[in-house]
């Protein structure tokens, strides 16, 4: 695709450069590659010269007619078109469409074999205590899309889930279980089999949270819980594990209808069995990057002195709300409190300890169990404190962790803690590990009006735009439901499209729909903007959505079947048939749209790398979406199975193809399939 062309111009300008000025290679600006608006302005354009402008003490246009010059006689590149320099001082990059066009076509459409260091991406890590909502939607979305892209570059990658199930949360539905439901461990066996048993917690846990507000001494049966937990003393530590276990593999079917899997689920219980905290504590307290506070509202705490403590975080609070200790000074606000006074952990010691051993500087390790094959037949491991018997013919356990490169897929409320992992890391001595430790951060999700009446919120009503949803007040839509009701929605479109569908494939393609439709939404909006789902606009054929994209590349699939039921064309030879067409109907300025189309599609490695680079994912979608119009607007103006002359038609359908292989791909980063009809 177009970036190891974007790497060879660079090559030949930095050559012609070293050559002409005897600039060092090392030393020499960042060489941007733009667009012209206009093809007849060329395909690429160069602002180097601008930049070496004032280090040479030339005029921009002086500078770029010398590296015309130095790069090749007249101005040419070998094959793949021809420089020229502008008045102005622009290097305008003229492309050999012909060639171009047969090496992207030829091009294979296999994601870049894995290379080079590991990538550790976690990301969805829910609570284990209820059903999902839509707003993990955004997250698991957001983190497997990322992971796609980093495999598409090439990268190892990975996936790991964080289950907290020694949290408040799981506390909290314990408690529920034991004094608002009168149930143990037994009734509990019985009770995770029946169906929606994450819907049924999702009650439990509001239920929970009410009893609480109406007599708050009851909020001891949570501490003595979570102490119980933290400690693994039975029966309260059984009922957690059964209750966790049911309600990850609930989560892990609700993100498996969005095609989403994991490499492995982290369990912070097994970071507390396995003692990682305790080796992470003594790796800190020997490094003296924290200390043991004498006095003060702190005294007895270990605390590690903040960097920046402008961020009114200096008490010792963490993401599971439980017990804190207060800053009241300046001196507190610059201290973050990883250990408290009563020689419990907080959130952030446990994450301290969890990244290092992400990185291989832990100098422990997990033991692992087998926890399932996933619906693509890709395998599912879980970390364990103790070794477990696992299922004939399962494959080894590969080595997990020891990564190069560490994303963390959280929201931007954590953005506080991320940070103080990233200054552990640094503390330590660990500047390459902290630079590669990265927080991917992104704003909550919430409703339209409109799609919280569809789904029966009971707060659908109000003065904002949006509605919010609070899983611990049970206001809120569950996953699962949202997805049921896209899927129905969609289900009615196909159906009163295509009545000669059986009633399951209409109910297959509703299901490809709808899923592009939620993920598509998801990834659209810039990660630090606050989204409010809405049912209609995200299911909508028209405009920048998931569906508008698929249907681009049906079309596009329907063209080259009627191409090949009129004339006979075969996608499969019709590459090498090009060699011998005449090129005129793409060359010339007739063939402009046409080119503009490839072009265009040749960028989805160019603007994959962006995405990565800069963590907005959004560039993709904006990109697929821009691609799909542009295709559209070549379709009307270009007819394909209407063109007369033989040698135009062959190019017409090349670009068609190269469009469909590419909107497929781009989709697919995506997380989205092309169903066989919209």
């Amino acid at each position: 695709m177009i970036l190891p062309l974007q790497t060879l111009l660079r090559e030949r300008i930095t050559l012609a450069l070293s050559t002409r000025y005897g600039l060092d290679p090392e030393s020499m600006p960042t060489m941007a590659i733009e667009y012209p608006p206009n093809r007849r302005l060329g395909d690429l354009a160069v602002t180097v010269a601008f930049e070496l402008a004032r280090t040479l003490r030339r005029a921009p246009r002086v500078i770029a007619g010398e590296i015309a010059e130095a790069v090749g006689d007249a101005g040419h590149l070998d094959g793949l078109g021809r420089l020229e320099p502008t008045g102005a001082g622009y290097l305008n990059v003229f492309l050999d469409r012909a060639a171009c066009a047969r090496g992207w076509m030829s091009g294979t459409t296999e994601a870049n074999p894995a290379r080079g260091p590991k990538t550790v991406v976690e990301h969805t890590a829910i609570n284990p205590n209820k059903a999902a909502h839509v707003g993990h939607l955004r997250n698991a979305a957001l983190g497997d899309t990322l992971c796609r892209l980093l495999r598409f570059r090439g990268a190892e990658v990975e996936v790991q889930n964080y289950i907290d199930d020694t949290g408040v949360q799981v506390a909290d539905i314990v408690v529920g279980l034991r004094k608002l439901e009168g149930k143990g461990l037994d009734d509990l066996r019985v009770l995770v089999d029946q169906p929606r048993f994450d819907y049924y917690c999702w009650n439990l846990y509001a239920r929970v949270t009410e009893w609480y507000d109406q007599d708050d001494s009851r909020l001891t049966h949570r501490r003595a819980t979570l102490q119980e937990l933290e400690h693994d003393t039975d029966p309260t530590a059984a009922i957690a594990r059964l209750l966790t276990d049911r309600i990850v593999r609930c989560h892990l079917n609700t993100m498996a209808r969005l095609g989403i899997e994991y490499d492995l689920l982290s369990w912070e219980g097994d970071i507390i069995r396995l003692q990682f905290w305790a080796r992470a504590f003594e790796i800190l307290k020997s490094s003296g990057a924290v200390f043991l506070q004498p006095d003060g509202r702190l005294a007895g705490c270990w605390v590690m002195p903040i960097e920046d403590a402008d961020t009114g975080a200096g008490a010792a609070t963490d993401n599971n709300g439980a017990a804190t200790e207060p800053a009241d000074s300046d001196d507190d606000a610059r201290l973050k409190v990883i250990v408290r006074s009563n020689g419990t952990v907080t959130y952030v010691g446990k994450d301290i300890a969890y990244q290092l051993w992400k990185f291989g500087l832990l100098g422990n390790d997990f033991r692992y169990r087998w926890f399932g094959t996933q619906p693509s037949g890709r395998p599912l491991w879980a970390t364990s404190s103790v070794d477990t018997a696992r299922p004939p013919d399962t494959p080894p356990t590969p080595p997990f962790g020891r990564a190069s490169a560490v994303y963390n897929v959280i929201d931007t409320r954590q953005s506080y803690l991320q940070d103080l992992l990233v200054q552990a890391l640094n503390a330590l001595g660990h500047p390459r590990e902290a630079e590669q430790s990265v927080h991917f951060s992104y704003e909550m999700v919430a409703l339209s009006r409109s799609t919280a009446r569809t789904l029966g919120y009971a707060d659908a009503e109000g003065d904002k735009p949006f509605v919010e949803v609070s899983g611990r007040k049970g206001l809120g839509v569950k996953a699962d439901d949202l997805l049921d009701q896209m899927t129905s929605h969609a289900e009615q479109e196909v159906a009163a499209r295509h009545e000669d569908l059986a009633s399951d494939a209409q109910r297959r393609i509703a299901t490809i729909i709808a899923t592009a439709a939620v993920r598509y939404f998801m990834i659209k909006y810039s990660k630090g903007k606050v989204i409010a789902f809405d049912i209609d606009e995200a299911l909508s054929f028209e405009g920048e959505t998931g569906p508008y994209l698929q249907y681009a590349a049906v079309r596009a699939r329907k063209i080259l079947h009627k191409l090949h039921d009129r004339h006979g064309l075969e996608t499969t030879t019709l590459l090498a048939e090009l060699a011998t067409t005449s090129t005129a109907g793409l060359t010339d300025e007739s063939g402009d749209g046409l080119w503009d189309l490839i072009l265009d599609a040749s960028r989805l490695d160019e603007v994959a790398e962006q995405a990565v680079r800069t963590l907005e994912l959004s560039t993709l979608a904006k990109y697929a979406f821009g691609l799909a119009q542009r295709f559209n607007g070549f379709y009307h103006s270009s007819p394909v199975l209407a063109e007369q002359d033989d040698a135009r038609r062959r190019w017409r359908a090349a670009g068609v193809s190269y469009f469909e292989s590419q909107m497929t791909r781009a989709l697919g980063l995506m997380g989205c399939e092309v169903p066989e009809r919209m």
